[in-house]
């Protein structure tokens, strides 16, 4: 029966720490380039046109590498 106890105890803290890197709100969020291009618009560092001209390009570079 020990063994049993020691089984769930290293599932529940194997659980605690490895999994939940994905699940929203457990983690900080991995931050991508589509998000740190919002930022920088939303901070005023580039204009709009800048914006939708690096979006396109982000755009591309996702649709080559899938």
């Amino acid at each position: 029966m020990d063994f049993i106890w020691w089984c769930v105890w290293i599932m529940l803290l194997l659980w605690i720490f490895a999994i939940p890197y994905d699940i929203p709100g457990q983690r900080n969020k991995k931050i991508g380039p589509l998000d740190n291009l919002q930022r920088r618009l939303a901070s005023g560092e580039i204009g709009p046109e800048e914006y939708h001209e690096r979006k396109k390009l982000l755009e591309i570079d996702l649709i080559r590498h899938t």
